[in-house]
């Protein structure tokens, strides 16, 4: 079977692509088409709207992150057994960073690799015969990048769909279908963006929701019909970050839950075991596990019962005598000997490691980063490099006495410094590992 593929984008962030993605995904398993949702660049949270949509899991494309060998490789993973790939793309088309050709992270990098057409969705609020020309500049901005045709966004009434909707025509692209605007569509936010979808408490009638406005107002037969055939070379995981052993003890629950969707394929894929245990729930990591691996999340909104996790923090401490422990952001701040949280209120947390941080003393980190490494250690060899991302709000207010873990630049290649912390079989940084460099 070969899959159709269409990447969803727009002009900005906030345009409406998740909301427009997610109600399609639903919209197309419900004709009983075989969809399934793929995310560009490094936003970890909508591959699990993604598949809460479809029920089968999502996957990041990052093309900064990625080598082209390596997104070719888990695209056409992704493509196995469906009929239809929606791509939907991280905040506008042609928004990434100033890099070498196609590797920006932008989804229009991913548009020229794979050929695939875009369908653009415009936020009309505001204004009119204008989308017009937003449509036509991005038809002509870039002649590599196909633009197939455009969904009209939270248009306020029937004239306002008739005049934006036969300027862009008249533009010359069609019009595939207008949603009215309607608040009880929108996403709920957090400070890292969206809620996630296991966060939503009636995630499922949203998305039947989102379902409905998405039939009632677009044409799916048409945006089948613009998805080009996705028939790419096969690619090489050649890049990808290999399993950090045989049998992974896994952190997972409400205060652990940001994992790259492709690293636990490709560990399995690897022959490796993934075996989930829940700090929050007071368990340790499994002994008969050969690496314990905490990802981010958000600890900051559990912190005081991951300070009352005795058995959790004893196990772990007793785990890492012998074997690696490794953890991302969320997972290592909870590695180290105290987090503050939002009210102010201090919490001892593991103590393996010996910096603290703070989530009342706010400060945004976030941009791609580079890492190479400083010792062997669960994410590769003394002086490999690895790319990945920093998003969070958690400030470091005291740096510890550990051995840096990685020494990191920005996507760009300026370096930032030493990050992270590393002490015996434990380690531990703020930025997420993506693939290898």
């Amino acid at each position: 079977m070969t899959a159709r593929a269409l990447i969803i984008g727009a002009p900005r962030s906030g345009s409406g692509k998740t909301s427009v993605t997610i109600g399609l995904l639903r919209a197309f398993a419900r004709r009983g088409v075989k969809v399934r949702g793929i995310k560009t660049g490094p936003d970890y949270i909508d591959p699990g709207f993604h598949q809460a949509a479809t029920h089968l899991p999502g996957l990041n494309l990052d093309s900064w992150a990625m080598a082209p060998d390596l997104l070719r490789h888990l695209a056409r993973g992704q493509a196995e057994d469906a009929e239809l790939l929606l791509i939907e793309s991280a905040m506008g088309l042609f928004d990434g960073i100033v890099s070498e050709e196609n590797r920006s992270g932008a989804a229009s990098d991913l548009a020229r690799l794979f050929r695939l057409p875009v369908l653009l969705v415009l936020d009309v609020s505001g204004q009119s015969q204008t989308a017009g020309a937003i449509a036509y500049g991005f038809a002509h901005y870039d002649p590599t990048v196909e633009i197939a045709g455009c969904v009209l966004n939270r248009a306020g009434s029937e004239r306002h769909r008739k005049l934006c909707g036969d300027a862009i025509e008249a533009a010359g692209l069609p019009v595939v279908g207008t949603i009215l605007r309607d608040p009880t569509l929108i996403l709920p936010e957090r400070h890292l963006g969206l809620v996630q979808a296991s966060e939503h408490p009636e995630m499922d009638a949203h998305i039947e929701r989102l379902a409905d406005a998405m039939e009632a107002s677009l044409d799916l037969d048409a945006i089948f019909a613009l998805a080009k055939p996705f028939d790419i070379p096969p690619g090489s995981a050649e890049k990808s970050l290999p399993p950090p052993g045989q049998r992974i003890a896994l952190a997972s629950d409400a205060a652990f839950t940001f994992l790259y969707p492709h690293l636990a394929r490709e560990w399995r894929s690897a022959g490796a075991e993934i075996i989930p245990f829940s700090p929050l729930a007071d368990e340790a990591p499994p002994a008969d596990c050969d690496v314990c691996w905490l990802p981010g999340g958000y600890p900051e909104l559990h912190a005081g019962r991951l300070a009352a996790a005795m058995n959790f923090k004893a196990g772990l401490s007793r785990f890492a005598e012998t074997k690696p422990v490794h953890g991302e952001c969320g997972g290592y701040m909870v590695l180290g000997e105290t987090l503050e949280d939002a009210e102010g209120a201090t919490h001892e947390m593991t103590g393996l490691l010996s910096h603290r941080t703070s989530f009342a003393r706010r400060k945004m980190n976030l941009g791609y980063r580079q890492a190479e490494l400083l010792e062997n250690g669960p994410l590769g060899r003394k002086g490999e490099t690895v790319r990945g991302h920093e998003f969070h709000y958690a400030s470091t207010v005291s740096p510890g006495a550990d051995e840096p873990f990685a020494r990191i630049a920005d996507g760009a290649g300026k370096e930032i410094g030493p990050s992270g912390g590393r002490r015996g079989f434990v380690s531990g940084t703020f930025f997420h590992a993506i693939a290898r460099g």
